[in-house]
């Protein structure tokens, strides 16, 4: 079966799951076409990242004249279902945020799309997250392109449903994909109840890599780690509040921020405010193998967010062997137990987040490892990525009684 995908930019750092549910699919013989809307400008540091980026075509290098072309040759193969698709345009940009020609722009990206998936035989279109690329999707198929699908994450479309047309992105879709429980709830509220039935929880999953290996032993010194892009959401502020809150009282730690974005000079700025520059260090982005060995050198991951889906890099710490002191946003709770493979703390709360940061570190190695091994568990029982894969083909062949 040839399936696409689509997101509005891919392959990036931060989305190693789409790659990695790309390849569990073609594990199981499934040919798959990668679309992004536009290239992603940011540096690749991850070997598989960048040979994704080769397979992957960009609806905008058809450049203006090619997306209006494109959509004037849609108007002329099948003027009803053009004519369906602009109202459905018009109506999805008048509620929204991004209005009428933002979406007048996304018909004619949806014009272009349905032009390659034609030329690539494209059974079955899956979009992952809920906001542009859905909307895309959406007015592909009124356009005349094959069915499609979406998933939704955490805090993409689901903080502003209404906005982003939810409920007519569900009705309209073969079905749709909850990456958690948390979301599925979400698509519901905004859905009809007649369309629950297409709502079905497909979870991120880790390769059996993360899984093969027996995690190293817990580090003599007390490293914690961070990984996550520089950006408010992330609590990256609050973070280094708590860990500045930890060095007045003199308790010996280091703290590894892994990745970058636009917060990079407030939180340099706040290092030195807080007198941590001797204790916190920056190592931008790294790859796969990378972030597994600062993992492997640290003896709990930090993730301080103020908003947040199902983070994957709580799963690959736990797969890891290291707890994780995260909070209590989005789908966190699905994954994390407190006092069995970590600590959930309220957000925004760097006084909280420094006395679970205190007993992590206070806590003896050997019940941390405890922690560790039932954080294990639980990953390769919720987030095996062969298992979901064989959901989600499931659910692209339209076999009935597909697990949700």
């Amino acid at each position: 079966m040839i399936v696409a995908y689509l997101t509005a930019l891919y392959p990036k750092t931060s989305h190693s799951f789409v790659r990695r549910e790309i390849a569990a699919l073609e594990r199981l013989g499934f040919q798959v076409l990668r679309f992004s809307t536009r290239r992603v400008d940011e540096p690749l540091v991850d070997p598989d990242d960048i040979a994704e980026r080769e397979r992957t075509q960009a609806i905008l290098d058809a450049g203006a004249l090619g997306l209006l072309w494109a959509a004037f040759a849609q108007a002329l193969r099948g003027p009803a279902r053009f004519v369906r698709a602009l109202r459905m345009a018009l109506r999805l940009g008048r509620a929204s945020e991004a209005g009428v020609l933002r979406h007048l722009v996304y018909l004619c990206e949806a014009a272009e799309l349905v032009r390659l998936l034609r030329r690539g035989r494209a059974e079955h279109l899956h979009a992952h997250f809920a906001t542009n690329s859905a909307t895309i999707a959406l007015l592909a198929r009124l356009l005349g392109g094959p069915p499609y699908s979406f998933t939704a994450h955490g805090t993409d479309a689901l903080d502003h449903a209404p906005l982003w047309a939810l409920g007519e992105k569900v009705h309209h879709a073969r079905f749709a994909v909850a990456v958690s429980l948390h979301a599925r709830a979400h698509l519901m509220r905004f859905s009809a109840t007649q369309d629950w039935e297409r709502i079905h929880v497909v979870r991120c999953g880790l390769e059996s890599a993360h899984f093969e290996p027996a995690p190293e032993p817990l580090p003599e010194e007390p490293r914690m780690l961070c990984v996550a892009r520089f950006g408010e959401e992330k609590g990256h502020l609050l973070l280094l509040e708590a860990a500045g809150k930890l060095a007045a009282e003199g308790l010996r730690f280091e703290l590894e921020l892994v990745g970058d974005g636009p917060l990079r000079p407030a939180i340099e700025a706040a290092i030195a405010r807080h007198g941590l520059r001797e204790r916190v260090h920056l190592s931008g982005w790294l790859g796969g193998p990378d972030v597994r060995a600062r993992m492997n050198a640290s003896r709990v991951l930090v993730l301080p967010s103020l908003a947040e889906g199902l983070p994957v890099v709580l799963m690959e710490s736990l797969a890891a062997g290291r707890p994780v002191i995260a909070t209590q946003v989005g789908a966190i709770a699905e994954l994390v137990q407190p006092g069995v493979n970590g600590w959930l703390v309220p957000p925004a709360s760097p006084g909280d987040l420094a006395n679970s940061m205190r007993a992590a570190l206070s806590t003896p190695l050997a019940d941390l490892q405890r922690m560790g091994a039932a954080g294990r568990e639980r990953v390769a029982a919720l987030h095996d990525g062969h298992l979901e894969a064989r959901t989600l083909a499931a659910l692209f062949r339209g076999e009935p009684h597909a697990p949700s």
